[in-house]
């Protein structure tokens, strides 16, 4: 069923995918900041790999090319968290979690190039592309429709979906939700998930 998106957007509660129509997310999708996904490498620890992405308008699509670990690690355990996110101050964030699907490739794939043209111009991504376009170039499509969405500016949307009053009063000592410790009362760690809505 597809989401009914309101008129504002960044009214949607953090999860929802409809997020991806709000400016915040329609400005990082289409930027040259770097994708920076999250995944389980083979041997069970946690890998964060910074990549160039491409968003198709319904999918992230990254590449990698033929022999990369990463892609054995996204077939066996294909679950991701991806971030792209502006060190502007404020800040803006876009997270999305989804699931990977691993394409092989003989060539170069179609959505790399387009990245490569978008990251670097027209000029010096033909001549990136023209480095690595031979004869028996494989690569791997890795697409991620994104099913959880969240959206932060630290402006109207903040970490653990706290107001601003109270976002601003974290770590002072009388504030109505302090945490003694990192595991004490009023800690994220006390929240449920539904309830902080962005982890």
């Amino acid at each position: 069923m597809k989401t009914e998106v309101p008129r504002d957007p960044m009214a949607l509660r953090q999860g929802d995918i409809g997020l991806l129509k709000s400016d915040v997310a329609t400005r990082l999708l289409a930027s040259t900041e770097l994708a920076r996904v999250a995944y389980v490498a083979a041997d069970g620890t946690p890998r964060v790999f910074p990549m160039l992405f491409h968003w198709t308008g319904t999918e992230i699509v990254l590449s990698t090319f033929e022999g990369a670990r990463k892609i054995a690690a996204l077939r066996a355990k294909p679950d991701v968290a991806i971030t792209i996110d502006k060190a502007t101050t404020p800040p803006e964030v876009l997270l999305i979690r989804g699931r990977a699907s691993v394409t092989d490739v003989e060539g170069i794939v179609p959505e790399y190039a387009l990245a490569q043209h978008r990251y670097a111009g027209p000029e010096q991504g033909a001549a990136n592309l023209a480095e690595v376009d031979h004869p028996g170039t494989r690569m791997a499509r890795i697409a991620v429709r994104p099913t959880w969405v969240g959206v932060l500016d630290f402006q109207t949307r903040l970490p653990g979906g706290v107001g601003v009053e109270e976002f601003q009063q974290r770590g002072r000592g009388g504030s109505p939700n302090e945490s003694h410790g990192n595991d004490g009362p009023g800690s994220d760690s006390d929240r449920d998930e539904s309830e902080r809505e962005v982890v």
